[in-house]
Formats: structure tokens, C-alpha cells, sequence
């Protein structure tokens, strides 16, 4: 996926802050479509994914982008209820300036065009905000242009050999008539029919 202009990741932003501030605490130990991931690996993924692609956005290069995200595994911050919301709304921010689309930057430890970053935060936002909303019960509607954005990126990207693994499987088979966001859960290895029974 290449060419990408600009993309406003604010409300995609908001739908995942809503949906991790209506998390209960109850629900942090519970499972995700994510095998390795509990719900607070999962909100942690997100605080420290928004921070990576902040400071991608904003070419701010060092150990928030360089660390890739398998490193270690996600830690939730003792204050991520205010957390969480503050850094997805500085990441929204970030990507409002036309230049974060333009040139190299690096996330994950990988270096890549503004625009693909773009859309890789794009993707994250809304394949996680899918796996928060099913792990927690909640209804799920992502912002249309980031989900068309996501399902670009994960569309190109369904071919790579080393895709398998970590946190996005190899890609579930699902039919072209399906929604749009069920493919691109499928491109992402996930299966759209998943529950937590």
C-alpha cells in the first residue's frame, strides 16, 4: 500500500478510548482473540503502540519506535485509564500534521515511508480496537476510512511469508460478500466469528 495522503486517526482514536474506558477491571484477566493477550496486555499494547506511532508521526526516533513489539511483553500502566486516552489523543494529534505522511520514519524498529506508517497505525487501531470490543462484550463500529485504510494495508500485506506468528496469524480465509471489517479481521489472522465462550 503505497500513496497514501492523509488520514484523520482522531475518531478511530476516540472509538478505542471508548471502548477501554468502559473495560470494568473485572475483565482485565480475561482472554482476547489475541492467544497470547490478556485484556490488560491488550490495553498495554495499545498505550505503548499509541506512543510508538506518536512519536513516528512526529519523526521523534529513539527508543519508543525502535523497540519492536514483541519484544517484551506488553506491560499495563498502573494509570492507563488516564493514560491510555491522553496518548491516543497526542498520536491523533501527531498524524494531523501533513508531514508525518511524508518521508521515512520508524516504528516497531522498522523503518518505513510516513504514509505506510500512517496506515499501520490505522490497521493496529482498528484490529485492536476489534479485539477489545469482543474480549469485553462490547458493539463495535470503526471509523470507515481507517477501517478502508487497515484493510489496504492488511490486503498488500497478505502475501508476506513472514507474517506468521506474534500477534497477527496467518491470514482466515473469509468470503469476498462478508463486511468489510470481518475481511480485514481475516486478513489480520484473526477469525470474525470469534467469542470468549
Amino acid at each position: 500500500m503505497t500513496g497514501t495522503t492523509t488520514l484523520d486517526l482522531g475518531p478511530q482514536a476516540r472509538i478505542v478510548a471508548r471502548l477501554a474506558a468502559a473495560v470494568p477491571d473485572a475483565r482485565l484477566a480475561h482472554r482476547t482473540p489475541c492467544p497470547q493477550y490478556a485484556v490488560s496486555d491488550l490495553l498495554g499494547h495499545l498505550t505503548g503502540l499509541a506512543v510508538a506511532f506518536r512519536d513516528a508521526a512526529r519523526k521523534d526516533l529513539g527508543a519508543t519506535t525502535d523497540t519492536a513489539p514483541d519484544a517484551a511483553a506488553p506491560v499495563l500502566p498502573a494509570d492507563w485509564r488516564e493514560d491510555l486516552p491522553r496518548v491516543l489523543g497526542e498520536l491523533a494529534e501527531a498524524w494531523q500534521d501533513p508531514a508525518a505522511w511524508t518521508g521515512m520514519t520508524r516504528a516497531g524498529g522498522v523503518d518505513l515511508p510516513g504514509d505506510i506508517a500512517g496506515a499501520v497505525a490505522a490497521d493496529e487501531l482498528v484490529v485492536h480496537g476489534w479485539d477489545l470490543a469482543r474480549a469485553t462484550g462490547q458493539q463495535y463500529a470503526p471509523d470507515p476510512a481507517a477501517l478502508s485504510a487497515a484493510y489496504g494495508f492488511l490486503l498488500a500485506a497478505a502475501e508476506d511469508e513472514t507474517r506468521g506468528g506474534g500477534i497477527f496469524g496467518p491470514v482466515v480465509p473469509v468470503p469476498d460478500d462478508t463486511p468489510l471489517l470481518d475481511r480485514a479481521v481475516g486478513l489480520s489472522g484473526r477469525d470474525p466469528g470469534w467469542t470468549t465462550a
